[in-house]
């Protein structure tokens, strides 16, 4: 039944991405190795969404390392099923931390059997294009489960997740899987294994950053960040990489909404109104910015057609089913449409 829901919820999610998104535009997938573990190191500047579309678009299952706090209460069973494990931390308690040694163990044997981890080798989301220095983390993983599994490859595998805009939906999204680090293969043996872990973290760091239009948080960094657009992530991952990094200053910014664009939105507002306030309503209950991309992708997929059913439902028993698809159209319609114009 777990095995049922899983891959129930990853082929969902991979058609309902191309709703959410403008265009999902994947590079490299090919690079993901098919002889050995597999520990995905992706950015983190999503929150919960950047797992799911990793767990959307990868193969087969992938097993995730999630903040301890979320686990426990009545939707343990569907986290088992979704594959997390917990990791604590030192606000989780110092007392609680002797138990990532019993989940770390976990994941040295996934990896070892020939199956998938993701970890976020950043340590944290936030809501820049940069690349922040990544922990030690996921390398020091990859490194203690290759000296468990000393005859079964193990690779570390880079990933950009590369949003059009960090809030907005109907963005496009470059996600680009990079040459992936057989552990075995880099680590030295005259190295002791704290300079190892460092070495895998340090070629980590570059072959991430290969990965992502913008990685480096440098003096033009934010003159280079507002040419990321709505026309600008039209062109394709490297092309607009290498843009960014030498022809910056020709492309175009990203643009405050004009006021014929206002009302406009404001008028496409009006048939999806209830929903669209009470998404508000719950997204401002987050102090986080980097929730807000996560929950509008979330209140997207369940909330919304739940409401468009709801309501269909009771004008059709009120006036007709007719009446009901009718509205039901005009709604999904206008809320593409408004999404589409504000794309910046």
């Amino acid at each position: 039944m777990k095995t049922l829901v899983y891959f129930g919820l990853k082929y969902l999610l991979r058609f309902y991405n191309h709703i959410y998104f403008r265009s999902v535009k994947v590079y490299g997938i090919k690079n993901i190795p098919s002889d050995g573990g597999v520990l995905y190191s992706p950015n983190h500047q999503g929150a919960f969404l950047d797992p799911l579309l990793i767990g959307s678009i990868t193969p087969g299952k992938v097993t995730s390392l999630t903040r301890s706090d979320v686990f426990g209460g009545p939707l343990q069973w569907f986290l088992n099923a979704l594959q997390m494990l917990p990791v604590y931390r030192i606000r989780n308690g110092y007392e609680n931390l002797k138990k990532n040694d019993a989940i770390f163990e976990q994941c040295y044997d996934i990896l070892g059997d020939s199956k998938n981890i993701m970890m976020f080798s950043e340590g944290g989301h936030h809501n820049e294009y940069f690349l922040q220095r990544l922990s030690k983390g996921s390398s020091r993983l990859a490194f203690l489960a290759h000296k468990k599994n000393p005859s079964q490859k193990i690779y570390l595998q880079p990933v950009g997740i590369n949003y059009g805009h960090h809030q907005q939906p109907r963005c496009t999204l470059h996600l680009v899987f990079g040459n992936p680090i057989e552990v075995g293969a880099l680590i030295k043996p005259n190295l002791t294994d704290a300079e190892n872990i460092n070495l895998l973290k340090e070629e980590l760091q570059g072959r991430m950053a290969a990965c992502m239009w913008l990685p480096n948080h440098d003096e033009h960094y934010l003159d280079r960040k507002i040419r990321i657009n709505g026309e600008t992530t039209l062109k394709d991952f490297f092309t607009l990489k290498e843009a960014l990094a030498k022809d910056w200053k020709k492309m175009p910014c990203r643009k405050n909404h004009s006021s014929l664009i206002k009302f406009l939105a404001f008028l496409l507002f009006i048939p999806s109104f209830v929903p669209l306030l009470i998404s508000r309503f719950i997204i401002n209950k987050f102090e986080d910015i980097v929730f807000v991309s996560s929950m509008k992708y979330a209140l997207g997929i369940f909330f919304f057609p739940i409401w468009w059913v709801f309501s269909g439902f009771i004008l059709g028993n009120i006036f007709s089913f007719q009446l009901a698809l009718f509205y039901i159209g005009v709604s999904i319609i206008t809320l593409f449409y408004r999404e589409n114009i504000l794309l910046y």
